[in-house]
């Protein structure tokens, strides 16, 4: 399969399971481990294109069921592609709308032929097939397009995983076939990975991803984690899956997740990650460091006139003080949530380069237990209460 598209995976080192590669694409190259930010719409929440840039952004990710609802995949493909019509030039995956079909449970129907569910816009029907799943991502002209798939909720009754994963295997059939066939009409330079899921049953994620792997696909995903489930049971679920899954390929946790899950994900062998937690803690005031998080609206920050953290290089903390982002918070302006959001990317994606450079020196372990020990230093805290939620949503 790999002949139909430009994405070519090195892996280039490895430490333990950890892995440091380079994925290949048309709009640039990626240096693994990577953060990807969620850009759902088009647009990663309160950050320029310019400052992604800056921060060291490599990919970001767009979801294909929000274009498809605004502004439509007809306006984008006559931009010339969604590259072109939100001005990013370097990689863009796109996520097939799975988890939309997971958190729209009250407004769709699952079948054989696959997702019919109603617009939380304004309630216009519509029918997502594995297929068209792959003509819309076509049009948007992704790097990387993700099979369609069912998202799993948990907890998750055995029988109904058993059903679901099985459903979302033979889509992943009709999307590589689909994808095949169009990749005559469109070119060779885009790739499709597939999605593992399988609930929290260790031999049915070992069933599926076996049948996908046997299938073959550009890169792999395993999904249906980050829902609910406690840390140890997605670490366990993860390691399963990438027991399995062929090395020379790219590995990507879907919507994971906290720092110390990408560092946990990276141990496992993982390469890619997502999530809205750097962006949305940072617009609820709440910024991440190397010891623990901060929440910014906090009296205590009020007086204080040194940056959110010291040894950070980011253009919030080179610039401006505790002091000046709390009040920008306490006053509601938007630029508050702008260098909360800038600072907390750039420390997802400090910490997976760092991660990279222990993986080729070989201590990545003993830097992992050095980062976890001060990563879990604080808990987030709004107001007197602690606050636990599911990230993958934007």
């Amino acid at each position: 399969m790999a002949n139909f598209c430009s994405l070519i995976f090195t892996l280039a080192h490895t430490d333990g399971q950890a892995r440091a590669g380079i994925i290949e694409t048309k709009h640039g190259n990626i240096e693994t481990p990577v953060f990807m930010p969620v850009g759902t719409q088009g647009t990663v929440k309160a950050v320029e294109h310019r400052e992604l840039r800056e921060i060291g952004t490599q990919i970001i990710l767009c979801n294909s069921y929000h274009l498809y609802l605004r502004p439509g995949i007809e306006s984008i493909r006559r931009a010339g592609g969604l590259h072109e019509f939100i001005g990013w030039k370097g990689p863009i995956l796109t996520d097939s709308g799975g988890y939309q079909v997971h958190s729209l449970s009250g407004m769709r129907h699952l079948s054989e032929e696959g997702v019919e569910f109603r617009s939380h816009l304004d309630g216009s029907l519509h029918l997502f097939t594995p297929e068209s799943v792959i003509d819309i991502q076509r049009s948007l002209g992704s790097d990387i397009m993700m099979v369609l798939d069912e998202c799993t909720p948990y907890p998750c009754e055995e029988g109904y995983a058993v059903e679901s994963s099985w459903m979302t295997v033979r889509w992943a059939e009709r999307s590589k076939e689909r994808f095949l066939e169009s990749a005559k009409e469109n070119g060779r330079d885009q790739s499709l990975f597939a999605i593992v899921q399988g609930s929290t049953y260790e031999s049915l994620r070992s069933e599926v991803a076996q049948a996908l792997v046997e299938m073959g696909f550009d890169g792999y995903a395993i999904g249906g984690l980050s829902v609910g489930e406690p840390s140890d049971v997605m670490y366990r679920m993860t390691e399963v899956c990438t027991a399995i899954l062929p090395s020379q390929r790219p590995r990507y946790l879907m919507g994971v997740g906290t720092p110390e899950n990408i560092l946990e994900g990276i141990d496992r062998g993982v390469d890619m990650f997502d999530c809205v937690l750097p962006t949305r803690n940072g617009r609820n005031g709440t910024l991440f460091t190397r010891r623990g998080k901060v929440n910014m609206r906090n009296e205590s920050h009020a007086r204080d006139y040194g940056p959110v953290e010291e040894e950070c290089g980011c253009y919030t903390c080179r610039n401006f003080s505790r002091a000046y982002i709390r009040h920008l918070f306490k006053a509601e302006e938007i630029l508050g949530l702008q260098l909360a959001s800038i600072h907390n990317l750039f420390f997802y994606h400090w910490l997976c380069r760092k991660a990279r450079k222990a993986i080729v020196a070989g201590n990545f372990s003993q830097w992992k237990d050095e980062q976890l020990a001060t990563l879990t230093a604080d808990a987030f805290i709004v107001g007197e209460k602690s606050v636990q939620t599911t990230w993958r949503n934007a």
